[in-house]
């Protein structure tokens, strides 16, 4: 097959993106980058983090200068979208090729046998130039094919010839020939081998069908892989279009899904219930997909007996496990009691087999058996729902289960959809070079796993709290009453920690580590739309920070009150049935005031307004034990950074303390005046920041303070006024 007289607008079903002028000048390694990207960027050609790319190239040698011959293949852990080019790793090729003579001499050799597996461990021993990137299992199968540029992709139409009963005579019916067969093997130093011996016997292939896996093929020049790479999947999509059996699919629909505002309602109320029972090991974060594609899958007449059979690309189950959880609920008559029912009842039929496939496939050495729950729910009428240890893994869950959908689809239109056998995927997913890798992922943050609420982030104290937990781990809502103020805080967090590996969707549910929402904490129908829009988002609800208030004359009471006292009580209220159905531990962290018990003229209302709000931290403590912790953060003579200081009471302030100040001097220097005045006044003498209050509201957020409920922690540099009475 020649791919010379490709052209680029007969792709319907893959994106061609190679420029030639992109490419102009780069080197070797910076075109593999380039090819790298485009192919990852397409997720018909690829999934997320799934795939790899290679190119040899002769490079100097970092000694004497000759020239070596070099391998550049993705490395360990790598995402193809966003690759660059540290994320290859560079190995001699003599040195490479070298190992098969190491491996030939081991008597203990053979497919996943212990001396397969010490092959990884010389990798390291061909490093080309000292870098640093470790290799991936992968790397075999690139250094052995003779070939100067290989692309082993993850396509989920030729996953679907891949994953047939007939898989190995489609191959032959769908590419005439240009692809050879390998049956399934376990990526690692025998497949490659089995690669080599393949293009050896075969000069005139051009790639080769991984069953139940995927697709990896060659050329000598890197466009002419790129070019032929989509050409083949092009071709393996067409070929399933033309079979495509239409409204028949999956066996035709069985049910209808409900309407956008009827699936978000009844969403909002299972799934915190729905992580709770998830979550019994540790805490899962949650994705929802209801996209046409998951729908038309989820509301068939095949979706029990086809998501009973599981996955067939390894890369797929690693993340979505060996097979979903399908919960056979009727959206049109059934009830939510009926679906909570049904997730109980399969939950527990779901771990037992889960163990039941643990025990039966288990070999002496394997590690512990893992959490037994699934990471993805299917629930007819409704879509899809997963989880994983942040949005990111949840979001590429869905990914990888909806590609799994597409393999399907297509399959079943070919021939007959066939899964990976159980004792092939146990030994995946246990796999000690798996096991290994997981145990070298850094400690997770301390707030990991946890979804907290800011109520006031869009500036002040607020929104220090929100930058505080954020860099912590945890999954921030930032809200407040300027939607555009809440947005932006949003935003930043969001650049700072990366939006994480996945294409993100759109809507709340497609969100990344942080969102950005309106609420006005006097309106109980605001609160509500607050806190369904985050279960929706993320899954539940861990903590809720209010550091919303008003600082306003003593002739306008019912506001103060409103926002100060009613606005905190509303939101404890709106949220409890959410932690309740969740069944978590959580907390509600409050921002009151020093000024709650010193008594003083000038701030009357806001004064009373405080001690209330003391005191509500009190009766929510009682009222929301013994799960969710109420206590409360007590600032005063935070100036600089506080959105409750504007330049008017800065001035009220300066002139009350016959503080001497210029009439034209800037906000910040009036600030600086009236916070070094307020500094002296403390026993500690120091200027109290919105950051100090950020660290005690983190304090009684995170797991250090889970023995204390019902306090208020002055952070005002020592005012003895406030002390406790």
């Amino acid at each position: 097959m020649s791919t010379s007289e490709i052209d680029p607008a007969a792709f319907r079903h893959v994106k061609y993106r190679w420029k030639d002028q992109d490419v102009a000048g780069l080197s070797p390694l910076e075109r593999l980058v380039y090819r790298s990207n485009l192919l990852g960027s397409d997720q018909s050609i690829t999934n997320t983090g799934g795939g790899n790319t290679s190119s040899k190239s002769m490079e100097p040698s970092p000694l004497g200068g000759e020239p070596r011959d070099v391998l550049w293949v993705k490395g360990s852990g790598g995402d193809l979208r966003t690759a660059k080019a540290g994320n290859f790793a560079s190995l001699d090729m003599s040195r490479l090729l070298s190992l098969r003579g190491v491996y030939g001499a081991r008597p203990d050799k053979g497919p996943k046998s212990n001396a397969e597996d010490d092959m990884v461990s010389l990798f390291p021993h061909c490093t080309y130039n000292l870098n640093p990137r470790a290799s991936s299992i992968d790397t075999p199968l690139h250094g052995f094919l003779p070939a100067r540029h290989v692309d082993h992709m993850h396509p989920s139409s030729v996953i679907a010839v891949a994953a047939t009963r007939r898989s190995r005579e489609l191959t032959d019916e769908v590419f005439a020939g240009d692809l050879g067969w390998v049956p399934w093997l376990r990526p690692g130093f025998e497949l490659g081998l089995q690669m080599q011996n393949e293009a050896a016997a075969n000069p005139a292939l051009r790639g080769l069908i991984m069953s139940q896996h995927g697709l990896i093929n060659w050329a000598d020049d890197d466009k002419e892989c790129y070019d032929l790479t989509l050409s083949l999947i092009e071709r393996a999509a067409v070929f399933i279009e033309k079979h495509d059996k239409g409204a028949a699919t999956f066996g035709g629909q069985r049910h209808a899904a409900l309407s956008g505002e009827a699936r978000d309602s009844l969403l909002a109320k299972a799934l915190p219930w729905m992580r709770g029972q998830l979550s019994t090991q540790r805490k899962w974060i949650g994705t929802v997909q209801s996209d046409e594609q998951t729908l038309e899958f989820v509301n068939s007449h095949d979706a029990a007996r086809l998501a009973e059979l599981g996955t067939s690309c390894p890369d797929h189950f690693l993340r979505t496990k060996i097979k979903p959880l399908f919960l056979d609920w009727d959206p049109k008559g059934g009830s939510a009691a009926e679906l909570r029912q049904l997730l109980v009842e399969g939950l527990e039929a779901y771990r037992r087999d889960y163990a039941a496939y643990y025990d039966a496939c288990k070999r002496p050495d394997s590690p512990p058996m893992r959490d037994p729950s699934p990471t993805v729910l299917l629930i007819p009428g409704v879509g899809m729902v997963t989880w994983g240890k942040n949005k990111s893994e949840s979001r590429v869950t869905a990914e990888f289960y909806r590609c799994a959908i597409e393999v399907m689809r297509g399959a079943e239109a070919i021939d007959e959809y066939i899964a990976l056998p159980q004792q092939e995927a146990f030994d995946i997913e246990y796999w000690k070079l798996e096991e290994a890798k997981l145990r070298r992922m850094p400690a997770e943050n301390e707030l990991a796993r946890q979804i907290v609420v800011v109520i006031g982030a869009g500036g002040g104290i607020g929104r220090c709290a929100a930058e505080r937990f954020s860099a912590e781990g945890a999954h921030v809502v930032c809200a407040d009453i300027n939607r555009d103020a809440a947005q932006a805080a949003a935003d930043q967090l969001t650049e700072s920690r990366g939006a994480g590996i996945g294409v993100a969707g759109t809507g709340v549910s497609g969100c990344g580590p942080a969102i950005g929402l309106g609420v006005d904490v006097s309106d109980r129908g605001s609160v509500d739309q607050l806190l369904a829009q985050t279960v929706l988002a993320y899954g539940g609800i861990d903590h809720i920070v209010m550091t919303a208030g008003v600082f306003l004359t003593d002739d306008q009471w019912e506001i103060t009150y409103a926002v100060n006292v009613m606005g905190p009580a509303t939101v404890a209220a709106a949220s409890r049935e959410t932690f309740r159905e969740q069944g978590l531990d959580g907390s509600i962290v409050l921002t009151t005031s020093v000024n709650a018990v010193v008594s003083k003229k000038g701030s009357l209302a806001y004064d009373t307004s405080k001690a209330a709000a003391n005191h509500l931290v009190r009766e929510l403590a009682v009222e929301f034990a013994p799960l969710v912790r109420v206590n409360a953060v007590a600032p005063a003579t935070v100036v600089q950074g506080s959105t409750m200081f504007g330049r008017e009471r800065v001035l009220a302030s300066l002139t009350k303390y016959e503080i001497p100040f210029s009439p034209g001097a800037n906000d910040v220097e009036l600030r600086q005046l009236l916070a070094d005045f307020y500094a002296q006044r403390t026993l500690l003498k120091v200027d109290v920041t919105p950051d100090d209050q950020a660290e005690a509201l983190f304090f009684l957020v995170s797991a250090r303070s889970r023995k204390t409920t019902g306090q208020v922690i002055n952070v005002d540099g020592g005012l003895h006024e406030a002390f406790l009475r």
